[in-house]
């Protein structure tokens, strides 16, 4: 079966990386919340477009394309 899912990326590289994103941005909002607060909130966006909506999402989409990148290595090796 060939689908699309929901949450997962092109390759587990680009999901980390992705993961890796949302992470420093969360962090370094959280961290100017009290003096920057406009900043705080461009930079929680900037937190939600890189995890495709909240960290259980990511999390999920890190479990598809494992999956997926397992499933083709197996397919691969026969």
């Amino acid at each position: 079966m060939n689908h699309k899912a929901l949450f997962a990326s092109n390759a587990l590289s680009e999901h980390l990386l992705r993961g890796a994103v949302g992470a420093g941005a969360l962090v370094w909002a959280i961290r100017i919340g009290a003096d920057l607060p406009l900043a705080s909130l461009a930079l929680g966006l900037v937190t939600l477009i890189a995890l495709r909506g909240c960290p259980v999402c990511w999390t999920v989409g890190l479990v598809e394309t494992a999956s997926r990148s397992v499933a083709g290595w197996r397919r691969a090796r026969g």
